[in-house]
């Protein structure tokens, strides 16, 4: 009796986390959809998806490592996020959060997000925190990303 308890108990919890995965989708580092509601996160930019930066000599894809550090950082969670309004895109603006953590403020101190001084100041200290420890793409010849959009386009 007690193992078929268990297998019930297993069945459900893994049903759950079915559940779960199928309402997020991360498109990039800086972008996510829960629930078909496509969030930018505000307040930061991370490398494009096709953007490369250099380290001894060697092309890193960048934009994919920032893509991963996320995927790796919400796991199996849902993050909370708080919406901020929405960009000319029609994508939530928000904060988003893992167990109180902002991932913003998360991605921009690893070093593979910018805090995005052209619409807020709020992740600076983060920036500036990754930069002085060379983290992430601080380690790497880069170009920021606004700057790689404008030449791409």
């Amino acid at each position: 009796m007690k193992q078929i308890i268990l297998i019930i108990i297993l069945i459900i919890f893994s049903l759950n986390t079915k559940v779960q995965a199928d309402n997020i989708k991360i498109i990039d580092g800086d972008t996510i959809i829960i629930n078909k509601e496509k969030i930018r996160f505000s307040g930061i930019d991370t490398p494009e998806l096709k953007q490369t930066c250099q380290k001894n000599n060697k092309i890193y894809y960048c934009g994919i490592k920032a893509k991963r550090i996320l995927i790796r950082k919400i796991g199996k969670n849902i993050p909370k996020c708080i919406k901020e309004g929405k960009d000319i895109y029609k994508r939530t603006l928000a904060e988003c959060f893992i167990n109180g953590e902002s991932l913003s403020a998360f991605l921009v101190r690893s070093g593979y997000a910018f805090a995005y001084r052209k619409y807020s100041k709020k992740f600076i200290s983060d920036e500036e925190f990754a930069k002085a420890n060379n983290l992430g793409m601080w380690s790497m010849k880069f170009q920021y990303p606004w700057e790689y959009r404008k030449s791409t386009n």
